[in-house]
This record gives structure tokens, C-alpha cells and sequence, in this order.
């Protein structure tokens, strides 16, 4: 049985994750890898121990598989720029994808122009460094979307990765997105809130800290054992209308955009504990 042989374009931090983990897949074979400077692709080639590194799109070896892990910016103009390449090319049709979280697999629309089956991975992983992802990506889940033949491929894939693929609406990818940077962006964000507002009312950074740490782990085996609805306490969840109007003034005194923050996550609060959705009301989704 032949080994599915695998392209690379972008051997950035995600780039790098992929060419370690499908190096140890006794069923591919990774190929060709191409990035913006001959250096970055020779650097991954030699860390992964796996591929061959190629400084030009015409350099680029006809593939099963295709992996597009550059910047969202690129997508478009990369997939265009091997579209010129293997244009014309009588070969079975290959699959492509991409790593983004934001763009459905039609952003690489010049290589489904030539019949190519298109899809989109998006794994909800940190990618602090290559050598960290590699060790964190089993049990991994990744959203996918795009078409069938596309995903027949990858999702068997992935799970030979270690990871736990589900499909997503292609439709709402840029929803599906969102709500991974609600989840864990802005929680970082509102802990950097925390932080200063609890630095300015005294309190020790080392205790801050502790604080930080204690209701975090609290907040995530509440939500997680019981769901948002009943995990969440505070002012607002209790109907407890003067400690929040008193209390949002005084965080808009101190800080304008918190103060807002402050009033308009108050709202959600009081919808999610009475009506179980952050919603004012029930209508349909779109």
C-alpha cells in the first residue's frame, strides 16, 4: 500500500507542530516543505527530522495531501500561487487544508477552481512552541470543515494524531472562532482586570496571585461539572440591582472601559441565571 505523501507550505510554529507529528505516521510520508525563507524551511526539516526543504512553488512535488499552516493573510495568495503551478496537471484530485481558525476551506477557492477537495483544521491548542504542541496534542480537539472527500481523509487522520475531530458549520466558522477567543482570550483578559483593580484596592501581588488561582479553578470545576447557568454567583446573579449599579460606577470611575465591561457582563449575568442563555430572549439562531 502506498504512503499518502504530504506537502507543507508555512513551517511556523503550527507548520512545525505537523511535520513532528506526522513524521511518527507509519501510513504518510512527508515531502516537500516550502516557507518565506529558505532557512525557516530547512530549520523545521532538520527539527522534525522529516521532509525535504524546497526554496520555490516549482520545486514543489505533485502530493496527496496538502498543508497551508501559514498566516490567515496568506491563504488565498498561497493556495494561488500553487494553483499556477499544478494548473492543467492530469493526477488524481488532491485534498488541501488550512489551519485557520477564522476562514472556512473555501479561502483556498483557486485550488478548488482546479477540483481539488478543500477542508479546514483548526485545532484548539496553544501554540507557544512547536516542541510543547507536539507533547500537548494528544486528545486534542480539532474543528474541521469542508468537503466530504476532504474530510474522509483528514478526520481519520487526525485521530491517528491523537485528536478528536468534530465538524463545524461552515456557515458560522467565523462564530465558532469567536467563541474560542471569548473562552480563553478574553478570560485572560479579564484576569489582567482583576489583577490591577485588586492592586489598587491593596492587595498583595503574591495574594492576588493565590486569588487569581483559587477562583479560576473554582469558576472552571463549577462550570464544568454543572454548567454556566448554576456555576454563577456574584451581585448580578443574585438580583442584588443596588451593589451592581453602585459598584459599576465605581469600576467606570476608575476605569472607563472596565466600567462598561462591568454593567454589559452584569446584563449577560442576570439573563444566564434567569434564563439560562445569555440572550434577552429565546429566538432562533442564525
Amino acid at each position: 500500500m502506498s504512503k499518502l505523501k504530504i506537502n507543507l507550505i508555512g513551517p511556523g510554529r503550527v507548520g512545525q507542530t505537523m511535520l513532528g507529528l506526522l513524521r511518527d505516521v507509519p501510513e504518510c510520508l512527508v515531502q516537500d516543505v516550502l516557507g518565506p525563507r529558505p532557512a525557516s524551511a530547512k530549520q523545521a526539516v532538520e527539527a522534525a527530522g522529516a521532509g525535504r526543504a524546497v526554496e520555490t512553488y516549482a520545486d514543489l512535488r505533485p502530493a496527496d495531501l496538502w498543508a497551508l499552516t501559514v498566516p490567515d493573510s496568506q491563504i488565498s495568495t498561497v493556495a494561488g500561487e500553487v494553483a499556477k503551478v499544478f494548473k492543467g496537471r492530469e493526477a488524481p484530485a488532491p485534498t488541501a487544508f488550512h489551519c485557520s481558525g477564522y476562514f472556512p476551506a473555501d479561502q483556498m477557492a483557486p485550488l478548488g477552481d482546479l477540483g481539488w477537495h478543500l477542508a479546514s483544521v483548526h485545532p484548539v491548542l496553544t501554540f507557544s512552541d512547536a516542541a510543547s504542541a507536539i507533547r500537548q496534542f494528544d486528545g486534542t480537539y480539532c474543528g474541521v470543515e469542508g468537503d466530504r472527500p476532504a474530510l474522509d481523509l483528514i478526520e481519520p487522520l487526525l485521530e491517528k494524531l491523537g485528536a478528536y475531530p468534530f465538524e463545524i458549520k461552515s456557515e458560522n466558522k467565523s462564530l465558532y472562532h469567536a467563541a474560542a477567543v471569548i473562552s480563553n482570550n478574553f478570560t485572560v483578559v479579564l484576569q489582567a482586570i482583576a489583577r490591577e483593580a485588586w492592586s489598587v484596592a491593596g492587595v498583595p501581588d503574591e495574594i492576588a496571585q493565590d486569588l487569581n488561582a483559587t477562583l479560576l479553578r473554582a469558576t472552571y470545576e463549577n462550570v464544568t461539572a454543572r454548567g454556566p447557568a448554576e456555576a454563577l454567583t456574584g451581585p448580578a446573579a443574585r438580583g442584588d440591582e443596588a451593589v451592581v449599579t453602585e459598584q459599576g460606577k465605581d469600576v467606570a470611575r476608575w476605569h472607563p472601559a472596565a466600567g462598561v465591561l462591568y454593567k454589559q457582563l452584569s446584563t449577560l449575568a442576570r439573563n444566564v441565571k434567569t434564563r439560562g442563555t445569555t440572550r434577552p430572549d429565546h429566538g432562533s439562531d442564525t
